[in-house]
């Protein structure tokens, strides 16, 4: 959940990270004290002297939260329950400095199930950024990969970063430029 106040948080154990907007990655040590800044989709964002990074999921025990619960699928489950679910796992993909999913943001072009030969699927997705230039860009593919991934029966996502059609606030829907005040 997205909050304008901050909790406090200590590391408890060494946690690689994502620096905030830079994309660089690195280590926080085990006793580093921040505040969380954004808890969306499973990821975090805090604020550690001076600087804003984003911890994955997996790694939510090194600030005291739990890993998000694994994915489920029914026994048999069609391409349709698929295509759903690989919709609501976009939906848990954020910027770590918007709190508002790609979906809803209008980032997300297209998001198809195939078949692979081996009888597993494959999720192809066209994506775009609200910059060209955004240093979190392979963060958030590499995000989407790897939430689509998740899936059970899902064993290739496939993410392509496009710039064509450019991305603009109309593309946003209409709870996400309420949310930004870009009415």
């Amino acid at each position: 959940m997205y909050s304008r106040s901050s909790e406090p948080v200590r590391f408890e154990r060494d946690c690689a990270v994502v620096l905030v907007p830079q994309g660089d990655q690195v280590t926080l040590p085990a006793g580093s004290v921040g505040y969380i800044t954004q808890a969306l989709g499973g990821s975090y964002t805090v604020f550690v002297e001076g600087n804003l990074f984003r911890i994955a999921g997996r790694d939510a025990d090194a600030i005291g939260k739990e890993s998000p619960e694994p994915l489920e699928l029914p026994e048999g489950a069609d391409d349709e329950a698929v295509e759903q679910l690989v919709w609501r796992q976009l939906r848990t993909c954020f910027d770590p400095e918007i709190p508002i999913n790609v979906v809803e943001l209008g980032l997300v072009y297209e998001a198809t199930v195939k078949h692979r030969d081996d009888g597993q699927r494959m999720v192809e997705v066209r994506m775009t950024l609200t910059a060209p230039a955004c240093g979190m860009g392979d963060i958030l593919v590499d995000d989407v990969r790897a939430k689509l991934e998740m899936i059970p029966t899902v064993a290739e996502a496939d993410v392509e970063l496009v710039f064509d059609p450019p991305w603009n606030r109309n593309m946003m829907s209409e709870a996400a430029r309420l949310e930004t005040g870009m009415l």
